[in-house]
């Protein structure tokens, strides 16, 4: 396959992913807990892992960024700008630890290590934004500072109880079906050998 071909090839494939991202997230989609009924699990982000996994750390974030501006616009449009910024600052963080991981150790365990240390950026990292940003969001006027507070002394009561949990769980459970399925999808979507024999790779590669 000439370098041409392989990049348009490519792109292509992400923007199957990308596509495949915003069906999936408008399928399913449930919450976890029932007092924080708007944290709501999808599996948009197997996709944009699967990606990141095939592409790099790099085209995971170029994945994540698409595939938030068109959910954030379409299927997720109550959200606003806050569920855009939540969506790619969170997976982000996700792809960006688990594909930086897997390029240097492209191994199972290399893929398990990349996961689970992305699973808790994620989890760290969604802290760290619900504690200084979403204030700024739920509040209708950024310069009453009393508001801003009130505002963020009630998200900090959600943090340990609901949005680290929330996190761990759904980034969790989209990791570990990534996993599962990487193997099968890279090789029949993204490397396109569906009539071809399996390539030769070692026992721990996934």
């Amino acid at each position: 396959m000439s370098a041409r071909s392989a990049r348009i090839r490519k792109l292509a494939v992400m923007a199957m992913l990308v596509a495949l991202s915003i069906v999936l997230v408008s399928l399913v989609h449930f919450p976890i807990f029932a007092p924080v009924a708007f944290l709501e699990y999808d599996p948009a982000d197997i996709p944009i892992l699967i990606g990141t996994f095939a592409y790099g750390p790099l085209a995971g974030v170029v994945l994540t960024v698409v595939a938030s501006l068109i959910q954030g616009f379409t299927v997720s449009a109550q959200s606003g700008i806050m569920g855009i910024a939540m969506h790619i600052f969170a997976t982000s963080t996700l792809v960006l630890t688990a594909g930086t991981i897997y390029k240097f150790r492209r191994t199972r365990a290399g893929a398990v290590i990349g996961l689970v240390a992305g699973v808790l950026a994620m989890t760290g990292a969604m802290m760290v934004f619900n504690h200084f940003l979403t204030p700024y969001f739920i509040t209708p006027d950024i310069s009453d500072a009393a508001a801003v507070a009130a505002n963020r002394a009630y998200v900090d009561t959600l943090l340990v109880p609901f949005i680290a949990p929330f996190n761990l769980i759904k980034a969790g459970v989209n990791s570990t079906i990534t996993f599962l399925v990487y193997k099968v999808v890279s090789r029949y979507i993204v490397h396109g050998d569906a009539f071809s024999a399996p390539t030769s790779k070692t026992p721990n590669e996934i």
